[in-house]
């Protein structure tokens, strides 16, 4: 999971991307081990509460986990700030700035952007106390938690409506296909890749993911 602290929508579309297809994965360790020849109603009906059990806990475990991202990138944050406001001097003031940016980003800056940088920060009141959860950071955990449980229901709501299981199943993959090809021509447009191939591609590595998910027990 990422998390960035200034930012306009709750999740980017990364984040979106990541906890949907963590849902489907879980999801799909579920309905991937039917057997068609073999399975009845119980069956189904324990395929079902296990998915939706499933997904419910991990999506809680995931969303705690995104506040715990949260909370560290603020305190990471703060520090930074209280660094580069008692640096003993200038030099040592955009040293701590430049660490703090991606590499190719501080390359092209010059010292006199890194000076005017330094500048302002010492203008802002220094940190205070621990840091703490706002309320967009709740909203994303929302998100986050909402991501992967209704991630579920598309591909277990064939098996809720359909009496032919097997034909439940084909319906229930078909959704499951479509998703993952959502996913990825989604992930597509973020990271300016070409979109069609890039969906295929995430069809066939979910794919791979729910088989390994399966043989390992999962």
């Amino acid at each position: 999971m990422t998390n960035h602290s200034s930012r306009n929508r709750i999740l980017d579309p990364l984040e979106r991307f990541s906890e949907i297809v963590f849902g489907l994965i879980m999801v799909l360790s579920f309905t991937g081990a039917l057997s068609v020849a073999n399975v009845g109603r119980d069956d189904i009906r324990v395929m079902l509460i296990g998915a939706i059990g499933c997904n419910l806990a991990w999506g809680i475990i995931d969303a705690a986990f995104y506040l715990i991202a949260c909370v560290a990138e603020r305190g990471r944050n703060a520090d930074i700030l209280r660094r580069v406001q008692q640096a003993a001097d200038p030099e040592r003031a955009q040293r701590i700035i430049a660490e703090a940016l991606p590499e190719p980003v501080a390359a092209a800056l010059q010292s006199a952007d890194f000076e005017r940088v330094r500048e302002h920060l010492k203008t802002l009141p220094g940190p205070a106390g621990r840091p703490r959860l706002t309320v967009e950071n709740w909203r994303g955990a929302a998100g986050v938690f909402l991501l992967v449980f209704l991630s579920t229901f598309p591909v277990v709501v064939p098996f809720l409506f359909m009496q032919n299981t097997g034909l439940a199943l084909r319906v229930s993959n078909g959704v499951a296909i479509a998703m993952l090809f959502g996913a990825g021509y989604m992930l597509a447009g973020y990271a300016g890749m070409r979109r069609v191939p890039t969906g295929l591609v995430m069809v066939g590595i979910g794919a791979a993911l729910v088989a390994i998910t399966i043989a390992l027990g999962g």
